[in-house]
């Protein structure tokens, strides 16, 4: 049974013809290993259904937004020699990307989000160089950078942490192995000076950053957790939907 008329993949061509949508939503996420407990769709699930969530916040303050069927494919360039990691690397996504704002163009679509969830997916230098191409306004959106984690979790990480748990365990509970079976997460890091300080970087070489794939401890997760932390990150998304759809292009300087 379809959540509504905002998820493209359920919707049928009634629908569509009925609804003219105005901001067209892409999760994008990613295929890795996500420590011992949780799926290797992680990225993928968690942006689907925040994507969801958002839309549906949205779509009941009247923005025709769609959400359209989620990329599941993100770059993994340094997890290569974890088994069944599946890389796409950045000149495909960028191929991809130019592919599907050429046609929702065709749907009169004005507004195009990009939903990240992969640490790895950066699509910012991909829009500077496609938003000259095209009338419709692109947005990238990273939702695990929204709000700050330390006010919902006691652990910190970027990967399979307490945070990414706890969403799953929310949203996903059926997805999740035991606890027990999880890594702790114990990862390390670059050890010199301008990477420490954040000026620099590199990709990390995964396998030699963390045994269990794991960045952060998930031992201290919790649905109820996810669902607060997941509230307040679909109400903001939602609200910028909403601010974006009453915003005209000539507008959104002051």
């Amino acid at each position: 049974m379809s959540d509504g008329p905002f998820l493209l993949e359920e919707t049928s061509l009634k629908t569509i013809r009925n609804n003219n949508y105005t901001i067209a939503i892409l999760p994008w996420g990613a295929t890795e290993a996500h420590n011992y407990h949780l799926p290797y769709g992680t990225d993928t699930f968690e942006s689907i259904f925040i994507a969801k969530e958002s839309a549906k916040i949205a779509w009941k303050h009247g923005v025709k937004v769609i959400v359209l069927p989620a990329i599941p494919f993100g770059v993994n360039t340094q997890q290569l020699d974890i088994s069944l990691t599946i890389n796409m690397n950045p000149s495909t996504q960028a191929i991809l990307l130019s592919d599907i704002i050429e046609s929702l163009e065709y749907s009169k679509i004005e507004k195009f989000i990009i939903l990240n969830g992969h640490g790895g997916n950066n699509f910012r230098q991909m829009i500077r160089e496609l938003q000259k191409d095209t009338e419709i306004f692109l947005v990238e959106i990273d939702w695990f950078k929204i709000v700050d984690e330390k006010n919902y979790f006691t652990n910190d990480g970027d990967h399979a942490n307490e945070m990414e748990t706890s969403v799953m365990l929310s949203a996903f509970p059926e997805l999740v192995l035991p606890l027990e079976e999880a890594g702790n997460g114990d990862s390390k890091y670059f050890n010199l000076k301008g990477f420490k300080e954040k000026w620099a970087w590199a990709p990390r070489k995964w396998t030699e950053v963390s045994k269990d794939t794991g960045v952060g401890n998930p031992k201290l997760a919790t649905a109820k957790k996810g669902k607060k932390y997941l509230n307040d990150v679909t109400k903001k998304i939602a609200e910028f939907i909403i601010e974006l759809s009453n915003t005209k292009p000539n507008d959104l300087y002051e």
